[in-house]
This record gives C-alpha cells, sequence and structure tokens, in this order.
C-alpha cells in the first residue's frame, strides 16, 4: 500500500542510470529505480533538491513509487 505523497531531498542521483534516492524529513533513505525517474518527467535531478514522492512499503522494504518536484503537481 502507497501513503500519500510526501516531500523529501534527493540523497542521491546517477543521471546515466535514472536511479537514486531520496531522504525523508524523518531521515529514512528510500532508493528508487529508472522507471520512477522515467516516470516523473524530470529533465535532471540534484542532490539537494526537494521533491514530491510517493513511498511503498516502510522500514528498510521503503520504495519510491513516483517522483516530481515539488513545484509541479503530483504524479499520476
Amino acid at each position: 500500500m502507497s501513503a500519500p505523497p510526501t516531500q523529501a531531498t534527493v540523497h542521491e542521483f546517477d543521471a546515466s542510470t535514472g536511479a537514486g534516492s531520496v531522504i525523508t524529513d524523518q531521515g529514512l533513505v528510500i532508493p528508487f529505480g529508472e522507471a520512477v525517474w522515467l516516470s516523473g518527467a524530470l529533465r535532471t535531478m540534484r542532490q539537494g533538491q526537494r521533491v514530491r514522492v510517493a513511498v511503498a512499503g516502510s522500514g528498510a522494504d521503503a520504495a519510491v513509487t513516483s517522483l516530481t518536484l515539488v513545484t509541479l503537481p503530483p504524479a499520476t
């Protein structure tokens, strides 16, 4: 089950693979893969940038399911 979208900060991002991770305001680092990156229709990202994410799972099993800039409408 996915939680409602929330804000996070880009922790790591590899532009060559489209994979990276975000860190939530609670300090949880959550990974994302190329499919999530592509679904957000973003051209680039940088470490420290604020993003809106939807997350499935919790704790060590948490994974980002959608990602977009906080200034854009949520991804559908």
